[in-house]
């Protein structure tokens, strides 16, 4: 994805935080909330102002004012979610998949369980959950083997990939608005159903970081 926009529209914002040089959104009263965030670190170019342009609780977006090396100013729009978790779980010779609808895109899709990091859990603590709810076992081990940035170019969100191993069956109550079917593949055949059209970046990119820790 490309290195931010510069599109200057877009009326009136839900909350003009800042107008002095901003490092850090977590005294912003949008992200004063106890929510989890994927916030950035301190800038390398200075931020000349801070928008919050919407703010819809699990979403927030807006722009940072930034001075770029040679003096001039541009504005640098950014979507804000929470850190997500993606499970990789192997039991008997299988990776765990679940087929989900994603009216976003208008297809259903095999993806790894996944989901959102509540505040308080680790990305291994709420991928054991996110496997319970979703699959109906429960690991007895998990390892994060990788956490990155996503969509730098627009988005502030980060993911954490776990393996899970040790799967038991447990009885746990699923998110109500989860409608997804869960199914075991062999391991063999894993990759390439995760490289059949349509697919999803967190999908593949779980299993090529699984297969290269030696778990597949």
């Amino acid at each position: 994805m490309g290195g931010g926009n510069s599109n200057d529209g877009g009326g009136d914002s839900v909350a003009r935080d800042r107008r002095e040089p901003a490092s850090d959104l977590r005294d912003l009263p949008a992200f004063a909330d106890g929510r989890t965030h994927s916030l950035p670190g301190a800038p390398e170019w200075p931020v000349r102002e801070v928008v919050v342009e919407y703010d819809e609780g699990w979403f927030v977006g807006g722009y940072d004012r930034v001075e770029q090396p040679d003096g001039s100013e541009k504005k640098y729009y950014w979507a804000e979610l929470s850190p997500a978790t993606v499970v990789i779980a192997i039991a008997d010779g299988d990776v765990l998949f679940v087929d989900q609808y994603r009216p976003t895109v208008r297809n259903t899709q095999s993806e790894l369980p996944a989901g959102i990091v509540e505040p308080g859990e680790t990305y291994t603590e709420a991928g054991a959950r996110e496997l319970a709810e979703e699959t109906g076992f429960a690991p007895d081990s998990t390892t994060l083997v990788q956490e990155v940035w996503c969509s730098t170019g627009v988005l502030r969100h980060t993911r954490g990939y776990v393996v899970a191993e040790g799967l038991e069956p447990v009885d746990v109550e699923a998110d109500s608005n989860e409608f997804l079917e869960p199914r075991a593949v062999p391991i063999d055949e894993a990759l390439s159903l995760a490289r059949s059209p349509p697919t999803n970046d967190a999908t593949l990119e779980g299993l090529l970081l699984a297969e290269r820790d030696g778990y597949l």
